[in-house]
């Protein structure tokens, strides 16, 4: 994977780059595995705004992802490898010995025409999705479930790669990207290497046109605001806002902590990413 740069005929080209997609070996996408994506502008049911700096973006169609994996014992070949406008990773389109086309995510390394499977009894290689008692310690996966049968929830983005260090009685021991210690169920899957598409995070947007297409609305200080618009506006000349940041809805921002204290699953994180 590459990183093509412009000439600098606009201020903006002149720090703008963009992938080469040299993995991409399918334009269209599956019709099939597609539907409609519905755009909220960061509102909900009522129309009310939840999410601020929402709204826009490109049209796009949305790719349905297997992250369950549970075609256990039936060989898939890799048709393509495809870009999804939806995340950050790029996409395989798996064809099933019986005739069912998936996509997955696609790991580092995978190429077309390569033989992919699920299940206990599925090879120690790359693209292949088995449970965690029946992974060597020390390996990288990624598409890791959080609860089994729930389907993948941890380790999805580009270049993102988890390390499992351990096994103690029926859980597995993970090392998040963060730094987080965890557990899960031994009984949890997740798929063998590490997310592709890993050049996405050294790309430069350049101008602010791209992040409008990506559905990003422009950012605004809640100080520069008016009173009205958010409790840190208002004041005269530059003013820094005169109580703790906070949301406009009046919620502190900063050294808040806002993981709830009674949460089944904070018995299984060991480490803390922001701890020392």
């Amino acid at each position: 994977m590459g990183i093509k740069t412009y000439k600098p005929y606009t201020a903006s080209r002149r720090t703008m780059t963009t992938l080469t997609h040299e993995e991409v070996t399918k334009r269209s996408p599956e019709k099939s595995l597609t539907r409609g994506l519905c755009k909220t502008g960061g509102r909900n049911n009522r129309g009310r705004n939840t999410s601020i700096n929402i709204g826009g973006g490109h049209k796009r169609r949305f790719r349905t992802i297997d992250f369950k994996r549970r075609k256990d014992g039936v060989p898939a070949k890799v048709a393509s490898i495809e870009y999804d406008p939806n995340r950050t990773s790029h996409i395989a389109l798996l064809h099933y010995a019986d005739g069912e086309k998936v996509y997955i995510l696609a790991p580092l390394g995978l190429k077309v025409g390569q033989q992919v499977m699920s299940g206990p009894d599925a090879e120690i290689q790359v693209g292949n999705c088995l449970p965690l008692r029946n992974i060597p310690v020390g390996s990288m996966v990624h598409c890791v479930e959080l609860k089994p049968l729930k389907g993948a929830q941890m380790g999805r983005s580009a270049g993102v790669a988890i390390q499992l260090v351990g096994k103690e009685g029926g859980n597995a021991i993970l090392r998040l990207p963060s730094g987080e210690m965890r557990m899960t169920s031994l009984n949890c899957r997740a798929t063998l290497g590490q997310v592709g598409n890993t050049d996405h995070f050294n790309i430069s947007i350049g101008k602010a046109g791209r992040s409008r297409w990506l559905g990003r609305r422009p950012h605004v200080r809640g100080v520069v605001k008016n009173p009205v618009d958010h409790p840190m506006g208002g004041g005269e000349g530059k003013s820094s806002g005169g109580r703790i940041p906070c949301t406009p809805w009046g919620k502190p921002t900063r050294g808040l902590k806002t993981r709830n204290k009674k949460k089944e699953s904070s018995r299984l994180i060991i480490r803390r990413r922001n701890q020392k």
